[in-house]
């Protein structure tokens, strides 16, 4: 047995627990008729530490426990979730069900392959060392921060984390289980100079324990990153607005395809045909030389997972290949009523939200092109390095995001950085503007998480630097 196998025993399957006879029964009467369906089972704890002006304002520790049954017929998905782990309360979820959904026969769905070895370590990041440490930690950084740049006037920091074990048993009695660590840390600056403020902020986590995010060479270079930021902000003029050449750095940019492209690759925005994408499968919709996929299978990596919410293991799924659309992220449900393959995306943020596909990893992959290159051939643009918020709409595709650090390129040199600069644009017409792609792929740090339908789910993304001929930029200068 796994010992992911073995903690769910011990979680949810004591003697105070689910005896697994019983769920069986009560997970046949629930999908009785129906295609598909699971019960999902979850433990979790998770705390949070945050200092703000020097001192702790929140800290916050939790532990939930519940679960989620759900039965899938055709396009509609019915589903009870509870926080009582019982019998009683599995059979009252099970009657619920029944008794909601058209007792149609169907052809039920086949198992979810099995697992490989796990993408990361089960360790509980809340039990490695007191609590007391980690809040002593952030008080190190704000005395680090004021030592380092005597601008400095405000710190805002906070570190995170959370340990998930999660079950799903099926109608046949398969069962498959997952233990999840997720940490993440923060530090935020103010600088004022002459009295003008500015911030500059960093971030990183992954699926690990606490180890190498309290080290002080990794904090001690993320409190210098962050003032770096703000001092760029500082010295910062007024962006310019229009049309015009656009290179966006490596790394963390690679939100923009998150947004403007990865949700218009979700199954159930193209089966609903509600995606700028839909019916373009096999199609080219981006410039060649752009390839962009899914994967879930990176070790530690935020987005990653060794199975999904529905048990089905994670992969590398190929979305665009060389500018052509090749393939969608896919849930259980999605893939079967379109005819395709689970890509181990159903996703859900807790035991009491239904799964649905959502992304993992969204990475473009590299080229050939040296960054300088994609500068110099740029007469008049915008060099965007890191992005803040944004929006887009999935069924036009029309995006805005906003640059929280950014450069004017003049003839061909990265001159002076500018603020306020918004990129404003359409992704499936963005991902035709890809003129170059760059050598030098990179990974965010860590810290992203993707809301969908009132959920969250941590997600990663990636590319590398990659020149755009042309995106709306609106600004603020004269």
């Amino acid at each position: 047995m796994s010992d992911a196998l073995t903690k769910a025993d011990e979680f949810f399957h004591g003697p105070q627990g689910l005896d697994l006879a019983d769920a069986a029964k009560h997970i046949a009467t629930a999908l009785d008729g129906a295609d598909d369906g699971e019960l999902f089972l979850e433990y979790r704890e998770s705390e949070s530490i945050s200092l703000d002006d020097g001192r702790i304002r929140a800290a916050s520790f939790d532990t939930r426990r519940g679960f989620g049954l759900r039965a899938v017929l055709g396009e509609a998905a019915y589903y009870a979730h509870a926080g009582d782990i019982s019998a009683a309360a599995l059979g009252r979820a099970a009657q619920t069900i029944r008794a909601a959904k058209a007792m149609e026969q169907s052809v039920t769905a086949g198992e979810p392959a099995a697992a490989g070895a796990p993408l990361y370590v089960g360790v509980n990041p809340l039990g490695e060392a007191p609590f007391a440490e980690r809040a002593a930690l952030l008080k190190q950084i704000d005395d680090f921060a004021r030592g380092a740049d005597k601008r400095v006037v405000q710190v805002m920091a906070s570190i995170a984390g959370e340990w998930q074990v999660i079950e799903i048993v099926r109608a046949g009695g398969a069962r498959v289980a997952d233990i999840r660590p997720l940490v993440r840390l923060n530090i935020s600056v103010v600088l004022e100079e002459n009295g003008k403020r500015e911030s500059g902020s960093h971030g990183a986590g992954g699926r690990s324990g606490y180890g190498a995010y309290i080290d002080p060479n990794f904090w001690q270079n993320a409190v210098r990153e962050a003032i770096r930021q703000a001092e760029v902000n500082l010295g910062a003029v007024a962006a310019p607005a229009g049309e015009m050449p656009v290179v966006l750095g490596p790394g963390w940019p690679g939100i923009l395809l998150h947004e403007a492209i990865g949700h218009g690759l979700e199954g159930d925005f193209n089966r609903k045909q509600t995606s700028a994408f839909a019916g373009l499968l096999g199609s080219r919709i981006a410039a060649p030389g752009v390839t962009v996929v899914d994967d879930g299978t990176i070790p530690n990596r935020r987005g990653s997972l060794t199975i999904d919410d529905e048990g089905t293991p994670t992969s590398r799924t190929v979305l665009i290949e060389d500018g052509i659309l090749t393939g969608f992220i896919q849930d259980r449900q999605n893939a079967r009523l379109m005819n395709m393959r689970a890509t181990g995306n159903g996703r859900r943020q807790s035991y009491a939200h239904a799964p649905m596909p959502r992304m993992t990893n969204t990475i473009m992959q590299g080229g050939q092109d040296k960054k300088e290159d994609m500068i110099a051939s740029v007469k008049r643009g915008l060099y965007a390095v890191n992005f803040g918020g944004g929006q887009v709409d999935i069924t036009s595709g029309k995006f805005v995001f906003s640059a929280s650090e950014a450069y004017l390129i003049e003839d061909g040199k990265v001159t002076s950085p500018v603020k306020g600069a918004t990129l404003i644009g359409n992704g499936p017409d963005a991902l035709t503007k890809v003129e170059m792609i760059g050598d030098d792929p990179a990974l965010d740090p860590g810290i992203g998480t993707c809301g969908k339908n009132g959920q969250g789910v941590p997600v990663g993304v990636g590319q590398p630097t990659i020149k755009l001929s042309g995106l709306t930029i609106g600004g603020t200068a004269a």
